[in-house]
């Protein structure tokens, strides 16, 4: 069953999401509609969450290297910087590039709750893709979100306001949860985390 704003803020107060906002947030200053945000909050039937600004890494070609995600090389990965104007803060995401970010807000998925982690339409409509992640029964820590830029333009990232939306499943409780058998991407910090074996 996919759970309603009601539960997702119930279950926040017990620590779930941290950071918590308990409405959708659209602008910096709501009383008085000052400095637009891609929305970040509560939903109805979700929550959106925001990415951070302490890092965003894009991958680079290094000639004589191919990927390998059974031995990572942290070397096709540069940092970008982030920048800042009137609109707010933002890391460019050049045409045709991917890019790896992570999320403000530290979770801690319930027992017997799945997380499906999707992209926002606002910039799916620029071409920017953020990769469908799961984040399993009682994963904890801050999600290191994928970013796929398909257009032929550069495009602006915005730290510290909506990037994603997080859909959270009840099932019947399973037998092993991700803690349980210590899985490999469990207590992710603040930080982007790179492919693991």
């Amino acid at each position: 069953m996919l759970k309603n704003d009601r539960w997702i803020i119930e279950q926040a107060k017990a620590g779930m999401l941290q950071p918590f906002e308990a409405n959708l947030v659209r602008h910096l200053r709501p009383e008085d509609n000052q400095q637009p945000v891609l929305s970040f909050g509560c939903s109805s039937y979700g929550y959106d969450l925001r990415l951070s600004s302490k890092e965003f890494l894009i991958f680079r070609h290094v000639p004589g290297t191919v990927m390998n995600p059974k031995q990572f090389n942290p070397a096709n990965l540069e940092s970008t910087p982030l920048q800042k104007d009137p609109d707010g803060e933002y890391f460019i995401l050049p045409a045709h590039s991917y890019g790896l970010g992570v999320a403000f807000e530290k979770m801690k998925v319930p027992k017997n709750i799945t997380v499906i982690c999707l992209g926002k339409s606002t910039y799916a409509r620029l071409g920017i893709i953020v990769n469908t992640t799961p984040a399993e029964a009682s994963w904890e820590g801050h999600l290191t979100l994928e970013f796929s830029n398909s257009s032929g333009a550069d495009c602006r990232i915005y730290a510290n306001e909506g990037i994603c939306q997080l859909l959270f499943f009840e099932g019947d409780p399973c037998e092993t949860t991700y803690s349980d058998r210590k899985g490999k991407y469990q207590h992710q910090p603040e930080k982007v985390t790179l492919a693991k074996v």
